[in-house]
């Protein structure tokens, strides 16, 4: 690699690669030592071509969620096995990593915009803007970001657009998926919500277990599915179908209605 090389992105490689490695090493003791981390699926991640993977994954923080999805992958490529132990892993991680998130979300302070160059897509929501709900066209450019990022690497999507679980899937994950084709790769995390404020930068709670379940691939036919069978495939297959409500533990219940209900997540505002 030469010092100056770029991605697709206009990111240097050389600077990308010491952001990881330096946010890896301040973020791993939240997984590791405050919270235990439990995977499942680091095979299924060192059996997957090198790009043209689109990640799927329901939506519980900002971003502790996708900065755990780094250490798994990179650690599960480095022969980890279902583990995230030693961090010796992060001096050669995968480059060609990205995730989507709303761009006014990812230019808000100096820390977003670190993590946007590590590897985000930022794109304009349709339907939210700066808390208020907006009806705007998608913008082409975004589509086709995503696009390039899928050409090039991998790419993690959170297909609600929001931390509020059991909230609709977008469409606009399944004509992206029928345009490009990608092998869809279902992400199922737990645990986040309770051991991190809403960014998911501060650790709200300790001792909590968190884990993150990779799923095989999807079977999807690109042509001969519909949008809207898609959108159920992928509600199952990140277990956030309507169905999965009635299947909650009790405390789970509870738990989930005691937090709505004090408006800690603040769906209005996400």
């Amino acid at each position: 690699m030469t010092l100056f090389k770029q991605n697709p992105f206009g990111h240097i490689l050389f600077l990308k690669k010491w952001l990881i490695r330096i946010m890896g090493l301040l973020t791993h003791q939240r997984y590791k030592q405050f919270n235990k981390l439990e995977i499942e699926g680091s095979d299924i991640i060192r059996s997957l071509p090198e790009t043209g993977v689109l990640f799927v994954s329901n939506h519980q923080t900002y971003f502790a969620d996708v900065v755990a999805m780094f250490h798994v992958f990179n650690a599960s490529l480095s022969g980890r096995e279902n583990s995230i132990k030693n961090v010796g892993y992060l001096w050669n991680p995968k480059l060609n990593i990205y995730y989507v998130a709303a761009k006014e979300t990812m230019g808000k302070s100096l820390l977003t915009k670190v993590l946007a160059y590590a590897g985000s897509i930022s794109i304009e929501r349709t339907w939210r803007a700066d808390g208020h709900n907006v009806q705007r066209q998608v913008k082409m450019s975004d589509i086709s970001n995503i696009g390039k990022a899928l050409a090039d690497g991998w790419v993690i999507t959170f297909p609600q657009g929001t931390t509020t679980p059991w909230k609709p899937l977008r469409k606009g994950t399944a004509h992206i998926i029928k345009k490009y084709k990608p092998l869809v790769v279902p992400v199922v995390i737990d645990g986040f919500r309770r051991s991190f404020d809403k960014k998911g930068l501060h650790i709200k709670k300790k001792g909590i277990l968190q884990s993150m379940v990779i799923k095989p691939p999807l079977e999807i036919d690109y042509d001969g599915e519909s949008v809207d069978a898609i959108i159920e495939k992928l509600e199952y297959a990140i277990e956030q179908h309507p169905s999965f409500l009635k299947v909650l533990s009790q405390a789970d219940l509870q738990e989930y209605e005691a937090e709505h209900k004090q408006r800690r997540w603040r769906p209005d505002k996400d």
